[in-house]
């Protein structure tokens, strides 16, 4: 897919200097982004949804910041896959356990996301991912399995987290402690065709995506707001993020008659290997929705034993 150049300039993030776009949203308001401004772009459905969130300004490792992170139009695609527990605990932190969809195996995920208008410019991002117990929840039965399916709230832990901006991994890997490097990514979801491929370090496929789009339904901004808990560690304490979801058009399908998913020889290959998936059970497509990351908070995360 062929880029255009675009102009940068430098700013400091935590000591580092990163190169965000010129005039882009980042460069002109440091995420205290003009919403008026952000709804006459034609991309935008509403802001409605982000003018309930107000924002708060926070210390952190990547300096003075305002949180939440917010993302105007958006839209993603995750493929969920059965994998031994077995080899899913072998990836995580002791504190943390697989959340099971039977006993012995566990959920994982491939995601892909495309950040076509947001505080710090457009980006595109991939990850693999582990959904967990939530930390500080009881015993999980068929009911948090079956909201978690459904995309309304979910606890996971990310393995790969490769993205296409240095703004984005800067604050991803230093501020949020995501495993986050830049890479070539290109990320393309439109109601048809869902595609998406990922670079190594040697310009060959590090994994890639090649899908139909399940049929998507529209909902009134505000009607469908989900939620996903990631547990990271900074500074050698756990934290949690919250990253919220307002969905506009989505659309979810159990087929997997059109989708390939291809594994080529990189981090996020690797990691996926590494929990030996089974099959693929869910493919959930969002064409078009919005997000708020909030700054990690300090979490406590009871051991558990492996």
């Amino acid at each position: 897919m062929a880029t255009t150049q675009k102009e940068t300039v430098k700013v400091d993030l935590g000591g580092r200097s990163v190169a965000v776009s010129k005039g882009g949203l980042y460069d002109r308001y440091r995420m205290a982004t003009d919403l008026d401004e952000v709804a006459r772009d034609p991309r935008v459905s509403s802001v409605d949804f982000f003018r309930e969130l107000p924002k708060t300004k926070v210390d952190s490792p990547i300096g003075p910041t305002l949180t939440p992170n917010f993302y105007y139009r958006i839209s993603t695609a995750r493929l969920t896959m059965l994998a031994p527990s077995r080899a899913i605990r072998t990836r995580l932190p002791r504190e943390l356990a697989p959340l099971e969809a039977a006993p012995g195996l566990g959920l994982v995920s491939v995601m892909f996301f495309r950040y076509d208008v947001c505080d710090i410019d457009f980006y595109t991002e991939a990850a693999v991912g582990i959904a967990v117990k939530p930390a500080r929840h009881g015993k999980l039965g068929f009911f948090d399995l079956v909201t978690g399916l459904k995309n309304e709230h979910l606890d996971g832990y990310v393995l790969s987290l490769p993205v296409s901006s240095d703004i984005a991994q800067v604050r991803g890997h230093d501020g949020y402690g995501f495993p986050k490097w830049v890479t070539e990514l290109d990320v393309d979801i439109n109601d048809i065709r869902t595609t998406a491929r990922v670079a190594n370090d040697a310009g060959g496929i590090d994994l890639s995506l090649l899908a139909s789009t399940p049929p998507q339904r529209a909902y009134v901004s505000g009607e469908r707001v989900g939620s996903l808990t990631s547990y990271t560690k900074i500074n050698g304490g756990w934290h949690s993020t919250l990253n919220q979801t307002n969905v506009l058009n989505a659309g979810t399908t159990r087929s997997t008659r059109d989708i390939t998913l291809q594994l080529g020889e990189g981090r996020m290959s690797d990691d996926l290997r590494s929990l030996r998936p089974k099959r693929t059970i869910q493919f959930d497509v969002m064409t078009e929705g919005q997000a708020a990351l909030h700054m990690p908070v300090p979490t406590s995360v009871p051991s558990r034993n492996k």
